[in-house]
């Protein structure tokens, strides 16, 4: 388990993207990546994300760009030639492993939002909850649920639960959002939570 530092400052935050490399069989998947690359982009967030220019993962790094924001992709050396990197990015980062990647991925962001995916995207979501379960950090995950694409994930979870495998707070280390402008004020309240702070503590005053 990778522990997890935010290292992007307040001001100007980043939101790490998991999901698919695929655009999946319904069309509203593909809409969704695009709607919420636009709006991270208008809110003023930052993308990090897996690097490849293909399925959802390319529609929102590309639109969050066409957006004005910054993007920044990971990719391991051997996925070049099966997700060809997103030329419109503003970095690239080259990594040796699939662990190192996730590593530099999480180290990057201040939050996780998690679309429509397959395995890859269900490992990176286990992984950044594992985390959270661990209290190794207390970034924001956020699951959109674009037509109810997470209601078998939550009931594995609730089965976890059931079973003795896991405590029930294990529900509330993240959050479920119907749709892209849900997922999107879910971050920047938590954003405006941290300025809020931030600002007592320059301050000199508690915080609560």
């Amino acid at each position: 388990m990778n522990k997890m530092t935010r290292e992007q400052p307040v001001s100007r935050q980043a939101i790490c993207v998991f999901c698919g490399s695929s655009h999946g069989a319904d069309p509203i998947f593909t809409q969704a990546a695009q709607q919420f690359g636009t709006a991270l982009a208008r809110e003023g967030f930052d993308l990090v994300f897996g690097g490849g220019g293909v399925g959802l993962m390319g529609e929102v790094a590309l639109s969050v760009s066409k957006g004005g924001a910054k993007v920044l992709g990971i990719i391991p050396g051997f996925l070049r030639h099966l997700e060809p990197p997103l030329e419109v990015s503003s970095q690239i980062v080259i990594t040796e492993t699939m662990n190192d990647r996730k590593a530099r991925m999480f180290a990057a962001a201040d939050g996780f939002a998690i679309l429509p995916g397959g395995i890859g995207t269900l490992d990176e979501f286990a992984e950044v909850l594992t985390g959270a379960q661990l209290r190794q950090h207390t970034k924001p995950i956020v699951l959109i649920n674009i037509k109810d694409y997470f209601a078998p994930l939550r009931a594995l979870l609730d089965h976890f639960v059931a079973n003795g495998f896991a405590g029930a707070g294990i529900n509330s280390l993240y959050e479920v959002a119907p749709t892209v402008e849900d997922a999107i004020k879910i971050f920047t309240d938590h954003r405006a939570g941290i300025v809020h702070t931030d600002i007592l503590r320059q301050a000199g005053a508690p915080s609560r």
